[in-house]
């Protein structure tokens, strides 16, 4: 009894997490367009783009790593 829930937690906290990461992965799509474009964004939206683009990327890597880990413990 208890394992099937754990397993039906552990599923639900996997979904949410790899949901996660596709809008992370989507925000960070945006974000290198936007400095890669030729528009003329300014100095300070460029600084803030670039900011929130390695934050995005520290994101998804942590959301990655969460996702392996949970994977992992599936399998035993």
């Amino acid at each position: 009894m208890l394992q099937g829930r754990l397993m039906r937690g552990r599923r639900l906290i996997r979904a949410l997490r790899q949901d996660d990461a596709r809008q992370v992965r989507a925000r960070i799509a945006e974000l290198e367009l936007d400095l890669m474009t030729t528009a003329p964004l300014g100095r300070h939206r460029r600084f803030e783009a670039g900011h929130e683009l390695r934050r995005a990327k520290l994101r998804l890597e942590k959301l990655e790593e969460c996702m392996g880990k949970l994977s992992e413990s599936s399998g035993r």
